[in-house]
């Protein structure tokens, strides 16, 4: 029998972040564990991550970034089009002729400026498709659709999807790498016999166009006995404001260590006791170690994801770092999650949303369904 061949479509980016990239590797480890072709398709935007994925060992089709094109004609513009920067009609073009080359059986497509006026013209006859999504914002022709989000609903996705095709929802499917299920049951244990939190883990995203990681620092230099909890950062390779954060932490009062594109993010998220972290894809990394969290919505797409996760007690939402109120609600949150009982309690219904199991079941999915 032949392998089964998946291509992945998505875009890193200073507008993007890294996130949409970074969980389709995470499924493509999965696929190629099982013995899967897998190929990526991305733009060259500035802020991109081509490295990485071709360090991870796979061949990246790279399409020119940054084009300053028109998103071209179509009947009704997604709200992120300016994400592509580029004509979706020589996208699409470009991609059809991919999937030939590559003789694809599956597209997995993560990008919230391509829709089903995209996906008509890219897709050639037999290939199937998986859509990696958060909006709910436009229609797919998508085989499966994923949507990790706590708080999402299936019928989010009504006249948005084909209606007997399937739809999982939610952060149980949520895509982690292995390792992450792998030191779950140690990171539970430590959250139930914590004292006191001493360790404390600032992760906003691998881009932080605006510094909030810098606000987050300030605001925690001003609170009371911060000199005696060490604080990790960490941060990715391009972000713009890595020297910057780097100079400032040096000059804290507090012990502060600022790593770039660690390789071992699931030991360092066992290994703390609080995260001040982005309410992004590497939110369930948290919620699978049972990590509390104080969550930040850095994009439009955070919002909701922050809402309802504030909303059923899986982590503490700050306000936005350039509100006037956020350092005074950082201080009060931080001391409401050195409580013991509001520490385990959070932990434990964090825990509760996703084992970490996801990537390993869609990549059985999708391999199960190329050789049906």
């Amino acid at each position: 029998m032949t392998s089964s061949c998946v291509v992945f479509r998505a875009d890193a980016g200073l507008n993007i972040g890294t996130g949409h990239v970074m969980r389709c590797l995470t499924l493509a480890d999965a696929l190629r564990a099982e013995g899967a072709k897998v190929v990526f398709i991305t733009r060259q935007h500035r802020g991109h991550i081509i490295p990485t994925i071709r360090d991870r060992g796979y061949r990246a089709i790279t399409l020119l970034g940054d084009t300053g094109a028109d998103y071209g004609a179509h009947t009704a513009t997604p709200v992120h089009a300016n994400w592509l920067d580029a004509d979706w009609r020589d996208d699409a073009a470009a991609t059809r002729q991919a999937l030939r080359d590559e003789g694809a059986d599956w597209l997995v497509l993560d990008h919230y400026a391509l829709d089903r006026v995209w996906q008509e013209a890219a897709l050639p006859g037999g290939v199937r498709l998986l859509v990696i999504d958060d909006l709910a914002d436009r229609p797919h022709l998508a085989d499966v659709l994923l949507d990790q989000n706590v708080g999402r609903l299936a019928q989010d996705y009504d006249g948005l999807v084909p209606e007997n095709y399937d739809r999982l929802i939610g952060p149980a499917h949520a895509l982690l790498r292995p390792e992450f299920a792998t030191l779950r049951p140690d990171a539970l244990r430590r959250r139930e016999t914590l004292k006191r939190p001493e360790r404390l883990l600032v992760t906003l995203g691998g881009i932080d166009r605006d510094n909030a990681t810098g606000v987050v620092l300030d605001a925690l230099a001003g609170i009371a006995g911060i000199d005696q909890m060490k604080v990790s950062v960490v941060m990715g390779a391009n972000a713009p404001w890595l020297d910057d954060v780097k100079r400032q932490a040096r000059a804290l009062p507090m012990h502060t260590q600022v790593d770039v594109a660690v390789p071992d993010m699931a030991r360092r998220l066992t290994q703390t006791d609080l995260c001040i972290g982005a309410a992004g894809s590497t939110a369930w990394e948290r919620c699978c170690l049972g990590l509390p969290t104080l969550q930040l919505a850095l994009a439009d797409n955070q919002t909701a994801i922050a809402r309802s996760m504030a909303e059923n007690g899986v982590a503490l939402a700050l306000p936005h770092p350039d509100e006037s109120d956020f350092a005074a609600a950082l201080a009060q949150g931080l001391t409401q999650l050195s409580d013991p009982s509001a520490y385990r309690a959070m932990a434990r219904r964090a825990a509760a949303l996703t084992d970490g199991t996801g990537a390993g079941h869609m990549a059985a999915r999708l391999l199960g369904d190329a050789h049906d």
